[in-house]
């Protein structure tokens, strides 16, 4: 009996979920009529009953829509939701989770704030007609405000996007701020219509998978912040192509909680289509940006397979103390901690003459850091002068790969770090280039192993240089004669075959 009872009750209630098809609440679309109330209107009935809100072929305006647990938004092939070119059309939300921010984002096209089982699906287009949200003649951090989100999801748990088109945003595209269970799949992207065109942002979220993401933007690319105390972990990215006029794949720049146990995977970094640029450079600033400056810590996270061409910089990885608050009433944060980090099977071509980087700062250094079977290709050029140690290193700055200018090594600069090691890695310059292949500075316990210098790469002069650093072994492996320099402070520097 209780069977039966348990399995008539499973039946009602799959029963009870419908289909509200928007045009029988009124929604007209012709690309015109202003439909946010009667979408609304379907996304209220729908989440009465749990199912799914239909939007068919047709252009729908509309402002802001608030999506409730148990709705999932079905926009259809040939659909779009068009945004209203109005701020006024986009009231202010509170997310209800304090973030670096949270004064001046306030907006969304698609807004949903602590609900569940929650997705927006389908082969149709989001398009929030971004360009419209006018920011140029404004300052910090006015030309921040009334400029809505395309999709903002706060607090909620159990979310999914998958197949949709998302197009220019007049900010983020999204933005999902301490969010359990995420899982985004197969979406297109293309975000090139104002400042801060970030393609997705993923803040203090746990239990997350991207994954089939094609995606273009003008601002960084997929993106991993922390601007709450809350941290960003258990996170899986895949298989996703990605092209970006500044970093395509981003850990920071607020690192406020931090970020743990995070895989990124078979991803392709490419130039971008759009030459144009708002920020950035039209091939990229770098390909893997790993950056914490506002205090928390990064730890256990796992690169493999990528292919970079184009951006700047490959690989920077960063260490800094800006110590910005996330709210003013917090205190202060103190620096980081980035360790326990592995990169491996990376082929990077078209790069810059300003090298790749790993680097902490004197009061907090980066630790335990593996890069293997990595191949970079870059333009070479540099000369005598630019094999010197760097005259400001940028403790408190905004941190960008291009930051350094010219390192003193066209490969790879690691300073202020601890138990760095390099295995395969196979640097190659367009023109020769005066300065090492790599140059360690004041690090601790490192390696380098396999290390791959074509002939004619490079000049006469030293491949490794090793600077204020202790307890190294670097292999040579058929490098030429005077392939290190080693100056008189470092100690127990070891070399081998």
């Amino acid at each position: 009996m209780l069977i039966t009872l348990l399995i008539v009750g499973a039946g009602l209630l799959g029963a009870e979920a419908k289909t509200y098809d928007i045009r029988r609440s009124g929604a007209i679309g012709d690309g015109v009529t202003v439909n946010t109330g009667a979408i609304q209107k379907a996304i209220d009935s729908c989440a009465a009953t749990g199912g799914t809100v239909y939007v068919p072929q047709g252009i729908y305006l509309t402002g802001t829509l608030v999506l409730k647990s148990n709705v999932t938004l079905h926009i259809a092939a040939g659909a779009t939701l068009l945004g209203h070119t109005s701020p006024s059309a986009y009231p202010y939300q509170d997310p209800g989770i304090p973030f670096y921010g949270g004064d001046w984002a306030k907006q969304a096209l698609i807004f949903c704030k602590g609900q569940e089982n929650v997705a927006i699906e389908g082969r149709g287009t989001i398009d929030g007609q971004g360009s419209a949200f006018v920011t140029t003649t404004l300052k910090k951090p006015d030309r921040y405000r009334n400029r809505p989100y395309l999709l903002w999801f706060a607090g909620c748990k159990d979310v999914s996007v998958t197949g949709v088109h998302l197009r220019n945003s007049a900010f983020w595209m999204q933005h999902y701020l301490g969010c359990e269970r995420v899982r985004i799949d197969g979406v297109d992207i293309w975000n090139h219509s104002n400042k801060n065109n970030d393609m997705i942002d993923i803040d203090g979220c746990r239990n997350v998978m991207i994954s089939n993401v094609t995606g273009d933007s003008d601002d960084d690319g997929i993106t991993i912040k922390s601007s709450s105390p809350g941290v960003s972990e258990f996170i899986t990215i895949t298989n996703c192509i990605l092209s970006s006029h500044c970093n395509a794949i981003k850990f920071g720049t607020e690192s406020t909680g931090g970020f743990r146990n995070i895989t990124i995977s078979n991803c392709v970094v490419r130039p971008s289509a759009q030459t144009k640029t708002i920020y950035g450079r039209p091939a990229g600033i770098a390909g893997l940006a790993l950056e914490m400056v506002d205090g928390g810590i990064m730890e256990n996270v796992a690169i493999s397979n990528l292919v970079i061409e184009g951006p700047e910089v490959p690989i920077f990885i960063r260490l800094g103390n800006r110590a910005r608050k996330y709210v003013e009433t917090a205190a202060v944060p103190g620096p980081g901690q980035l360790r326990d980090l592995r990169i491996s099977n990376v082929v990077a071509r078209g790069s810059s003459n300003i090298g790749c980087s790993i680097t902490g700062i004197k009061s907090a250094r980066v630790e335990r850091i593996s890069l293997s079977d990595i191949t970079v290709e870059s333009a070479g050029g540099g000369t005598r002068a630019d094999f010197r140690p760097l005259s400001d290193e940028k403790e408190d700055s905004y941190p960008e790969a291009t930051m350094f200018g010219k390192l003193p090594a066209y490969g790879f600069y690691i300073s202020h770090a601890e138990e760095v090691h390099l295995s395969g890695i196979r640097l190659t310059t367009k023109t020769t280039d005066a300065r090492p292949a790599v140059y360690w500075s004041d690090t601790r316990g490192f390696s380098l192993t396999g290390l791959s210098v074509p002939a004619g790469s490079s000049t006469s002069g030293p491949v490794v240089a090793v600077r204020e650093s202790t307890g190294g072994f670097l292999s040579q492996g058929g490098l030429p004669a005077k392939f290190l320099d080693v100056d008189k402070t470092s100690k127990g520097i070891r070399t081998g075959q």
